[in-house]
């Protein structure tokens, strides 16, 4: 039922020919809430932020409300991932939606990994969309906004380019900071039940053991498969991000005495969730390696 109100409430509003006014500052559609982050670090208040995936929604699955299409209609400017499953099926229709709306997708300055779960719902991803959690990525991420926010907002530029630069220290700060925390930790294994943390991994030298499989739950040689891993390499936390249910996690953890461990990458305060994400992936290699 859901389903079939989100397309009619869809098709109604593309068809209707009211539209309410903002009073506000201009708009920007994004399709996740970190990327309002960086949106704001640079602009400051100079547009509402209008997140498709609110906080606690499964951005490979998740469906808009009549509200964020009205305001979709009214944005200036979307700012996508380019490859996320929520994304393959909706993107096109809100571009239809709205031809005048300058795009920027920020997967296009990524080198991508390629999907540890190909299929999400009838979403098919082809590549890893959760490069935002790594900073070596953000820092990517961020001169693309930048550029795209000048070139929406040219009188503003100035001031775009000196928070930029400010938000630059940031970024490299934590980049600085992960380099030194995992240099001892190359090659060491973590484990987490949705694979999220593929780009963190790759661009400082860990390696990320997803519980799914496939976008599936874990078949029984699965789970036996990790709860071995668990215990030959002492691997004390199973990552498990907060949009997602805990039971293979705890079923596992119950068999090896690990904890879980609640990650939040789709925060819209990027800074704060993703140092905590790092400093969480370094204390669980830490304890295993002391095991």
């Amino acid at each position: 039922m859901k389903r079939i109100f989100v397309y009619i409430s869809f098709f109604f509003l593309i068809s209707c020919g009211r539209e309410s006014t903002d009073k506000g500052n201009p708009i920007i559609t994004v399709s996740i809430a970190p990327y309002k982050y960086f949106i704001e670090a640079i602009a400051g208040s100079d547009f509402q932020i209008n997140v498709m995936v609110p906080a606690g929604s499964n951005p490979h699955i998740y469906e808009p409300y009549p509200g964020q299409i009205s305001r979709l209609r009214r944005s200036v400017a979307y700012i996508s991932n380019g490859y996320l499953g929520f994304e393959m099926t909706w993107l096109d229709r809100f571009y239809e939606t709205n031809s005048h709306m300058q795009k920027l997708s920020l997967g296009d300055g990524i080198v991508p990994l390629a999907s540890e779960h190909h299929r999400d719902g009838e979403h098919v991803e082809g590549a890893d969309p959760h490069y935002w959690v790594s900073p070596k990525c953000a820092l990517t991420m961020a001169a693309s906004v930048k550029n795209f926010l000048c070139r929406l907002n040219p009188p503003h530029k100035t001031l775009y380019a000196s928070n930029y630069d400010s938000l630059i220290i940031k970024i490299n700060a934590l980049d600085k900071k992960s380099v030194a925390l995992f240099s001892e930790l190359q090659g060491r294994r973590f484990v987490i039940y949705h694979p999220n943390l593929g780009y963190l991994a790759r661009d400082y030298g860990l390696q990320e053991v997803p519980v799914e499989f496939e976008g599936k739950e874990p078949s029984p040689s699965r789970m036996r498969m990790l709860i071995d891993l668990l215990r030959n390499e002492g691997i004390k936390t199973i990552f498990v991000q907060k949009e997602y249910d805990t039971k293979n996690a705890r079923a596992i953890a119950s068999e090896t005495g690990a904890s879980i461990k609640i990650i939040d990458p789709l925060s819209a305060d990027w800074l704060i969730s993703t140092t905590d994400i790092i400093e969480a992936v370094h204390q669980s290699l830490t304890e295993s390696q002391k095991r």
